[in-house]
């Protein structure tokens, strides 16, 4: 054993090293728990401990939850903002327990696409949009918060069209009051570590979420979603889809029935060149030169001479044994030469020059039948 560890003293060694460094960096990491985007406790660009951190040093108490009864275990009155985050892990059920959660309390939903609008009950076509520049609060809703001298600034960010709102776009509101406590906002790269600081993001994510003393930070999650539960496809759909495929297919249809009102019957048209038999039994014949098909060649003789024969002799080619009897008897040759040239067991040529005589053989047998 000793004589083995002086051989591999310095791998183990090194493997010793490594292992120490990776649970002293486990001990030691204070790396995120989860990478999800928009996570409380996610200090990846795409996550929100930032704000989460901000809010609780500004006296707002966060309490983060992770599945619907969690949430329903929850404490929910008006002095509580409910904040969701990863909305598409939302289903038609887990909204609707949502929705009865937070019925006493500032639902706000970070992100929403259609299907998750449909979930909560709420008649708001989304519009996924990039932004370019800041964009003033200009609110028709002073409910929201005070935005006033806002500007937020993000990649891309989602409008409502609903009837009143923050933050106006082009077809709607990035930050939308969709129904009685329920607020839609478009732009969660505002909660984003990465963006948070551009622009005003921080000061519109923080009067948003810091109006009230506490905010229950609630992360869906798709083990609390049923058998019959999720978002259909079509929900994720925009609604001038449908028409416009309606549409193409229609003009594909007319477009089907114009061209081929053209088309009229088939019609026969002579080749455009005329090629002579000898011309294409001489490249037929190199062709079988070139692949030594001397056996096939040989087969094609005899088969075009037993149709030559039985012709003149009125017979079926198909009965071989009969054509040789006959050929036989009408020349007054045995019937085993016969056999040997026309037969279906005759032997192949082994060479070319056996295959010319066969050839001369089979036409000199053609000519003479021809002639009785």
């Amino acid at each position: 054993m000793s004589g083995w560890f002086e051989r591999n003293r310095s791998m183990v060694l090194i493997g010793l090293g490594t292992l120490t460094a990776l649970i002293v960096a486990a001990l030691l990491s204070g790396g995120p728990r989860t990478g999800a985007d928009h996570d409380p406790e996610n200090p990846g660009s795409r996550g929100s401990q930032a704000l989460a951190r901000v809010l609780e040093q500004e006296g707002v108490r966060v309490d983060i939850v992770r599945s619907a009864a969690a949430l329903e275990e929850q404490t929910l009155d008006p002095a509580t903002t409910v904040l969701v985050t990863s909305p598409s892990n939302l289903g038609t059920s887990t909204a609707d327990r949502l929705v009865e959660a937070a019925r006493d309390s500032t639902l706000v939903v970070a992100g929403a696409a259609p299907g998750t609008v449909e979930a909560l009950g709420v008649d708001a076509p989304v519009a996924l949009r990039s932004v370019e520049g800041a964009r003033p609060a200009d609110c028709t809703d002073t409910g929201l918060g005070n935005f006033e001298g806002i500007d937020i600034e993000v990649d891309q960010a989602a409008s409502y069209a609903t009837s009143a709102g923050c933050f106006a776009s082009e077809s709607g509101w990035i930050v939308a009051s969709a129904d009685e406590g329920l607020i839609l906002l478009g732009a969660p790269g505002i909660l984003e570590n990465d963006q948070v600081l551009r622009a005003d993001n921080a000061a519109a994510a923080l009067r948003l979420l810091g109006q009230q003393p506490r905010v229950v930070w609630y992360v869906p999650s798709l083990g609390d979603l049923v058998g019959d539960d999720g978002v259909s496809l079509r929900s994720l759909l925009p609604p001038w889809l449908t028409p416009a495929t309606w549409l193409v297919g229609l003009a594909v249809l007319a477009l089907i029935w114009w061209r081929a009102r053209r088309l009229g019957a088939l019609a026969v048209e002579p080749l455009p060149v005329s090629v002579r038999s000898l011309e294409t039994t001489e490249a037929r014949g190199r062709l079988y030169r070139s692949a030594s098909a001397r056996e096939h060649a040989a087969d094609v003789l005899r088969r075009s001479t037993r149709d030559s024969v039985a012709s003149h002799l009125r017979l079926p080619p198909s009965d071989v044994d009969v054509l040789v009897r006959d050929v036989s008897a009408r020349l007054d040759r045995a019937t085993t030469d016969i056999d040997a040239l026309i037969g279906d067991r005759a032997p192949s040529p082994g060479s070319d020059d056996e295959l010319i005589r066969l050839a001369a053989a089979l036409a000199e047998l053609d000519t003479e039948v021809g002639r009785t």
